[in-house]
């Protein structure tokens, strides 16, 4: 019995973890083939920008498969309590480069990654800022996948805003359509937009 309870959380543990390397990918690639204006510059009223979500995402997971296990991230990182609306966290200044930020985000999955292999599912952790502090590795790797899985989705609709190009790595793209097909496209959305708000 206790062998089969093994096997399963192996099982468990190997599928979030290459769920989560795959949605990593997938953030990275959303910078592939734009120019540094581009994957700076603020695409939402609140400012969201593509390199701003690989910065986000780099600070985070790396607190929460380094401190929140007692393992943490061997590189300085701001401190979570300094997180803010419009905080450094989210853009990148001119002075910080796509390759520094990048470099740090895969440095951070390599640190993560061992903190994975290292740990048992239930292995306890502790999370500082959360209401209910104690945690599993189990609940970090479900939070931290829908953390990245969400931010590549925003991600996605922001690269599609830049050049219409979507999908989750460049293998796998999906085929872009020409202009007259989007444009058809959006009018018959717009069409039945209008209508429902006239019904």
């Amino acid at each position: 019995m206790a062998e089969s309870v093994r096997m399963i959380d192996d099982a468990v543990k190997e599928r979030l973890h290459n769920n989560l390397r795959t949605v990593r990918e997938a953030m990275v690639w959303k910078l592939d083939g734009l120019g540094e204006y581009d994957i700076r510059r603020p695409l939402t009223w609140t400012g969201t920008n593509l390199l701003g979500l690989v910065k986000h995402l780099s600070f985070w997971e790396a607190r929460y498969f380094g401190d929140v296990f007692g393992r943490p991230f061997p590189e300085p990182l701001p401190r979570w309590q300094d997180n803010e609306a419009g905080g450094p966290e989210m853009w990148a200044s001119e002075e910080e480069s796509r390759e520094e930020i990048v470099g740090r985000y895969r440095r951070v999955w390599a640190h993560t990654d061992a903190t994975i292999a290292a740990l048992a599912l239930d292995a306890p952790g502790r999370v500082e800022w959360w209401g209910q502090p104690e945690v599993r590795l189990f609940d970090i790797m479900i939070h931290m996948h829908g953390e990245t899985a969400r931010h590549a989705g925003h991600a996605d609709i922001l690269r599609e805003q830049l050049d219409h190009a979507t999908g989750r790595v460049a293998a796998y793209a999906e085929p872009s359509q020409d202009d007259a097909f989007w444009d058809a496209h959006r009018a018959k959305v717009e069409r039945a937009a209008k209508a429902a708000e006239g019904a």
